[in-house]
């Protein structure tokens, strides 16, 4: 009889580990997920190399294209939610906005690189506005918690926009301005200059379409047409 309240305090307790650690759990020994023959995988025919990214090297669009980088929370969740805005050609998950070279999921969660988890995209401006790319970002997550998302706790996890012109940065806080007043609540969203960018690992890319477990079916922030 004195066995279950053991087990039960255990698991209390790996469970409260996990929260603080800031780590997903089980997340860094997941395996690559099958696409091939998965019933529920719903790969979109969009692009996985942004900017030609890569392990820090600087990025560059396509012709007539241009970039963004955002972090909301969960990377998985975030890239789903873009990769259904039409007029993104490209995303991919990755760590920026810390000071370590190199950074992997195991040391981003360790909280000292000071790396968030990052969507990058390629656009179409043609097609969709960087303002309604801002806005799928402030409609999908909240903006108001500090290194939080949900369950997910940690700097990795912060709300930011990573800006790759002054002109983004001028239409970003404007937008955090905006947003400010709409919501009646501070913004904690850091909107900073692009730094290095390193590409997460390869079983984190598109993972919510390769396992068919998609968080967000019709992003939020869109503009609507009669």
């Amino acid at each position: 009889m004195r066995t279950l309240p053991r087990m039960r305090f255990s698991l209390s307790l790996l469970l409260a580990v996990m929260l603080m650690s800031g780590c997903r759990a089980g997340q860094t020994s997941l395996p690559e997920p099958a696409t091939s023959s998965g019933a529920h995988a719903t790969l979109r025919s969009l692009g996985g190399d942004p900017g030609h990214i890569g392990d820090g090297t600087p990025l560059s669009p396509r012709e007539g294209h241009e970039l963004a980088a955002f972090a909301a929370g969960c990377f998985w969740g975030v890239e789903d939610t873009f990769r259904q805005v039409p007029g993104v050609v490209a995303t991919a998950v990755a760590y920026t906005g810390g000071h370590t070279e190199s950074p992997t999921y195991e040391s981003v969660c360790s909280h000292g690189t000071g790396h968030a988890e990052a969507v990058v995209i390629e656009f179409d401006p043609k097609q969709v506005s960087y303002l309604t790319l801002l806005n799928v970002f402030w409609k999908n997550h909240d903006p108001t918690t500090m290194n939080r998302q949900g369950p997910d706790v940690g700097s990795q996890y912060r709300s930011a926009v990573f800006t790759f012109s002054k002109e983004q940065a001028t239409l970003a806080l404007g937008a955090k301005e905006r947003e400010h007043v709409e919501r009646g609540e501070v913004i904690v969203t850091e909107i900073t200059p692009i730094t290095k960018v390193w590409k997460a690992e390869t079983y984190h890319q598109q993972y919510d379409e390769k396992t068919g477990t998609h968080s967000c079916p019709v992003p939020r922030g869109l503009p609507t047409h009669g």
